[in-house]
Formats: C-alpha cells, sequence, structure tokens
C-alpha cells in the first residue's frame, strides 16, 4: 500500500488517500472502513437519459463517487472489497441519498475520511498497510497423497492460494521409478502428482525472493516432495530453484488439508524458523498467555471485563504488561464499542506504558483468542477475583462487538 496524501488534523478531522497496490492490502482496507466513514473512489454507474422524443438510453460511465458507508463486503479468497453507501456528494451522473456500492480495485486511488476522527488504531492500521516490510511471511505446502493446499502466511492473515488434487494409484507390483517411492513402497503416479504439486508452487512464489516454505505431511510424503523438488532442479540445471533449499522446512502435520497447518505453526521447529515473523510472535504472545492461564497464578485473564478491570487497577503496565485484543472488535458496527477498546488500547499503551498487540482474526492466534471473547491481558502481576459477579451487570459488558461461536468458527462482529 502507498500513502499518496495525508491531512490528519490535531483534532483526528481529515482525509487520507491510499493506493493498494497488492491483494494484502485489501484486508488493511477493510479494516480500516467504517460505517459512517466517507468514501471517494472511482466508480462506473449506468446513468439512463431521455431524449426529446421520449425515448430512453442507458450507458455506462466512468465517474468519481463520494459515499457515506453503511456496510462493507470482503471476500478474503479473492481479497475483493466491496463498499456501499448513500452518495453524499451529487455530480451530474447522480444525485444526493442515491445508493451505490464502489468496488475498491487495485492500483487505483481512494480517499477516506472518518466520521468519528482518526484515532490510533486507524492511524496504526495505515502506518502498518504502508510498511514496506509487510508482505509474504511464509509458503505453505501441507499435503497428502493426492491433495496438496498451497497457502501464504502475511501478517494478518492466512490464505489458500491453490489446491491439488488427483488420484494416486495405490501400490502395485512392477517397475517404480525413485520418485514413485515413499519410505522405499512402490507408489505409482505419485511423480506426477508431485510434478504437478511444484508446477503450481513455482507459478505461486518468486523464486528470487528468499521465503520460508513449509512441506507439511503425514508420514514420509513432504519428505519425499522435498527430494523431488532438489532431483528435479539438479535435473534441469534451474539454478533459482536449487537457490531455495535453505528455504526449504519439513515438519509432520495429521493430514494434507489446510487445517492442519495450525498445528505445524505451533512446532518449535517452526517457530524457530519463523521467530522474525508477525505471525511467530503472536503466537509466540498467545502460547505464554495460555501457559500462564493453566497455571492459575493470577497473572492471565481474558474476558471484557476482567480486562478491563486489571487496566482500572493498572496491572497491564510497564514492566510485563501484555494486552492481546482481536482486530475484530475495531470492526464493530456500534461506534461506542469501537470507542470502548480504542481507549483502552490508548490507557494501556500510552498512559500505563504497557505492551499492546492487536491480532489478526484471520490468525490462527487471533482466532483462538475470540474464542476467549476477543481479548485477554497478561498482567504486571497477579490478581484475584476479577471475574466475580457484581449484583447487577456492568453496562455495555454484553455487547463487546465480536461474536463467539463455541466451535470457533464464528468471529465476525455482530
Amino acid at each position: 500500500m502507498r500513502l499518496i496524501k495525508q491531512n490528519i488534523e490535531r483534532d483526528g478531522s481529515g482525509t487520507v488517500t491510499l493506493f493498494p497496490d497488492e491483494p494484502e492490502d485489501m484486508w488493511f482496507v477493510y479494516n480500516l472502513i467504517r460505517p459512517h466513514d466517507l468514501l471517494r473512489a472511482s466508480a462506473i454507474r449506468r446513468v439512463t437519459t431521455e431524449s426529446s422524443t421520449g425515448s430512453t438510453s442507458s450507458t455506462r460511465i466512468h465517474t468519481t463517487l463520494t459515499i457515506r458507508v453503511s456496510k462493507s463486503d470482503f471476500d478474503p479468497q479473492s481479497s475483493q472489497l466491496h463498499v456501499s453507501g448513500r452518495i453524499a456528494e451529487e455530480n451530474k451522473f447522480t444525485k444526493l441519498g442515491q445508493f451505490h456500492t464502489l468496488d475498491l480495485e487495485l492500483q487505483r486511488n481512494f480517499t477516506l475520511e472518518k466520521s468519528e476522527g482518526w484515532d490510533s488504531i486507524a492511524i496504526a492500521v495505515v502506518k502498518e498497510a504502508c510498511d514496506p516490510a509487510k508482505t509474504a511471511d511464509v509458503w505453505a505446502v501441507v499435503m497428502q497423497e493426492g491433495l496438496a493446499n498451497l497457502a501464504v502466511l502475511t501478517g494478518s492473515r492466512t490464505v489458500l492460494r491453490q489446491r491439488v488434487e488427483m488420484a494416486v494409484p495405490k501400490k502395485r507390483g512392477g517397475n517404480a521409478g525413485d520418485h514413485d517411492k515413499v519410505n522405499g513402497i512402490k507408489k505409482p503416479g505419485l511423480s506426477k502428482f508431485f510434478q504437478i504439486t511444484l508446477d503450481t508452487l513455482i507459478r505461486q512464489i518468486d523464486l528470487n525472493e528468499s521465503k520460508p516454505i513449509l512441506l507439511a505431511s503425514p508420514g514420509f510424503t513432504a519428505a519425499a516432495f522435498l527430494k523431488y523438488i532438489l532431483e528435479t532442479a539438479t535435473r534441469t540445471a534451474d539454478k533459482a530453484l536449487l537457490g531455495q533449499r535453505p528455504n526449504f522446512i519439513v515438519v509432520h502435520s495429521s493430514s494434507g488439508h489446510l487445517h492442519s497447518l495450525n498445528e505445524v505453526l505451533e512446532s518449535p521447529k517452526v517457530l524457530a524458523a519463523l521467530k522474525d515473523t508477525k505471525y511467530a510472535r503472536e503466537t509466540r504472545l498467545m502460547n505464554d498467555f495460555l501457559t500462564m492461564l493453566r497455571k492459575d497464578d493470577g497473572r492471565a485473564w481474558y474476558g471484557p471485563r476482567e480486562v478491563e478491570r486489571a487496566a482500572e487497577k493498572g496491572a497491564i503496565g510497564k514492566g510485563g504488561g501484555v494486552l492481546l485484543i482481536s482486530d475484530a472488535l475495531f470492526r464493530a458496527q456500534d461506534v461506542a464499542v469501537r470507542r470502548r477498546w480504542v481507549a483502552l488500547v490508548d490507557k494501556i499503551r500510552d498512559v500505563e506504558r504497557g505492551e499492546v498487540r492487536v491480532l489478526s482474526s484471520e490468525h490462527e492466534s487471533g482466532k483462538r483468542l475470540d474464542g476467549l471473547g476477543g481479548i485477554a491481558a497478561i498482567l504486571t502481576y497477579p490478581l484475584e477475583d476479577l471475574d466475580e459477579d457484581d449484583d447487577e451487570p456492568e453496562e455495555g459488558n454484553e455487547d463487546v462487538g465480536i461474536g463467539v461461536a463455541v466451535n470457533g468458527d464464528t468471529n465476525e462482529p455482530v
């Protein structure tokens, strides 16, 4: 993402013009745009005109529209973002109050004005989105015989890029090449599966970049695939592919399905290799929190009321205090709910001097946090009885701005 122009006053009013240049940028834009914001972008609109004889004609015209946002819809697989609202500034093609949906596109500027002003969270999203280091952190191939899921892990989310599926015949007698063997067992057709998977991987990654590439599978499939990659690169004298050799990491997974990537990313071997990535840092923090929670020593608390009580007592501050909060809380439709969490983040970071981590709800660490209500804290000193019920429920605690399901599938704002 490129910052084209920023005009933010001290009171938070003003506009920011951004230029998204890669699909990952759309995730940041989705987290940035809220209901009631003013969004200005290029658009295509169908205009109907009537001639003097009474006949009508319809044409599609390119124009620039400003809408008052009512809702946004993000497709994580295609990284497409559609923002709907009513037109806030009329022109010769449109009237004030007409409804329109803007399709935000790559390589096209848009300008955003926040209805409630630019708070610290919104400014942080812009800063992170425009950080040149914000690129794909890790590539992963989670596979089993006949199935391979190619995914990319960025600082914000995990995206399935391609799935390879084909039938691999069971072992049988006869001649089989070395590529058709896994741990010495003949697997006719396996080399064809490996070749298709390798061709798909090469189309997805940039061989000139040095990024970790995880190969995960049950049994020995991943190890056999790496052997096939290196032998193919040697046979074809592919120096770029051979140069990726140090980046391949073979690990075990329970299956070749994408959900197995979660367990892969928590293995000590992978965490050590990914120690400098945003994902690994967030995973370590979440693991530390859960370890403290199991110890039940009063230093790990989760839930809106409990965390706010700890903050009121100054227990999430300098010297080890960490606030873990899901980005889904800042996508709440209710302005008061968003302000509540922005105020808490500002207090912990600017007043108490504690550490604040906003976890992506599209990563496994963020999903686990969503299952705990979207907010948790590691305290600088132990506190007891933060979860004791009052005689009357506290106002506002019924709506924390995030939906939580027992099975962990719901992590979108309600």
